[in-house]
């Protein structure tokens, strides 16, 4: 999910890359192309020209066999700014100052009352879809126009969830642990079923992600 108007601006295949990137955390050319059904050349000059832009960091990574050390793209701090923030910082200092004047249990009442009146806002259109499978993908496509970044899948062992790469909120959800769980019940509460919540560290250094595992039976 990136900033409005932003995929209308730039070359299809960046935003592509850049998604791809965000969700693997570091991949070398012969992946992404592979990914992308794209040339290994037109692969790297693309990476190479959002190298230049200061969006893309290189890095060397060991390979497995012998053989020169294998480079490899992620997302530098730069591409930060290209996934929504809901004003983090404005939102934070509203809520410690919320704290201070009108108690400790206030910032929580007002986060309380945030996904309440979300859960309003989309209950009629999760209801409309007849499948929990189509109402978790109505609800990733709902949060995915409030900022974050999900994509809905399933495996045989895994089974079916929401896989999250970006919340706009997450800043505040570091400051105020119990938002995430208001968070996780008003899910649950629109598609009428127990969610586990998992946090998965970052691999190859990339940020960690957060796994809704929703429960079909």
């Amino acid at each position: 999910m990136f900033l409005p108007g932003f995929r209308e601006l730039v070359r299809p295949q960046w935003v592509s890359i850049v998604e791809e990137l965000k969700i693997r955390g570091s991949m070398p050319i012969p992946e992404i192309a592979k990914l992308m059904d794209m040339s290994y050349m037109g692969v790297k000059q693309h990476c190479e020209a959002l190298h230049n832009l200061g969006y893309l960091e290189r890095i060397r990574v060991p390979r497995t066999e012998v053989g020169r050390p294998e480079v490899s793209y992620r997302l530098a701090p730069k591409a930060d700014a290209l996934f929504p923030q809901a004003g983090v910082s404005l939102s934070l200092v509203l809520l410690q100052q919320m704290k201070q004047l009108f108690g400790n249990n206030a910032p929580e009442k007002l986060l309380f009352q945030y996904f309440h009146d979300l859960q309003n806002q989309w209950q009629n259109r999760i209801q409309r879809a007849k499948s929990l499978v189509e109402k978790a993908t109505v609800l990733a496509g709902l949060r995915e126009k409030e900022g974050c970044f999900s994509r809905c899948s399933y495996d045989v062992k895994a089974g079916f969830r929401m896989e999250e790469f970006h919340h706009p909120m997450w800043a505040v959800f570091e400051a105020f642990p119990a938002a995430i769980l208001m968070e996780l019940r008003m899910l649950e509460q629109l598609l009428g079923t127990k969610i586990e919540r998992r946090v998965i560290p970052g691999g190859r250094g990339g940020p960690s992600r957060v796994e809704f595992l929703i429960d079909t039976l």
